[in-house]
């Protein structure tokens, strides 16, 4: 049995996300979270959350046991971008973009 929890237009982009994702694909969920607890970036705490929701609906929704729990699929795709403008010289604006991520976790049991 699969169990997916996911978390849209996060403030972060998603190479960053990626970058952590990868530190926890396929290993214990009991492992990936002391692994994301003690991760020192922004987007460990978003996957942190997310997979937190994982665990939690797979116990709750599903009685699967917590300690068989693995990360199947972890993966960051690009989101929506937040459009901002910044004022230059000349009374000219440049605009520059703000980029979200969605973070997806899958977790089954072995």
């Amino acid at each position: 049995m699969e169990v997916k929890a996911t978390a849209k237009d996060l403030r972060v982009s998603a190479g960053k996300a990626r970058r952590v994702l990868e530190l926890v694909r396929g290993k214990n969920a009991a492992d990936a979270l002391m692994i994301l607890k003690f991760t020192p970036n922004k987007p460990a705490r978003f996957a942190e959350k997310v997979l937190k929701s994982a665990v939690s609906n797979a116990e709750h929704n599903y009685g699967l046991d917590l300690d068989k729990l693995i990360v199947k699929t972890a993966c960051a795709d690009q989101g929506s971008y937040m459009k901002r403008f910044r004022p230059v010289a000349q009374g000219r604006a440049h605009a520059f973009r703000h980029h979200t991520c969605h973070i997806t976790m899958v977790v089954c049991e072995k």
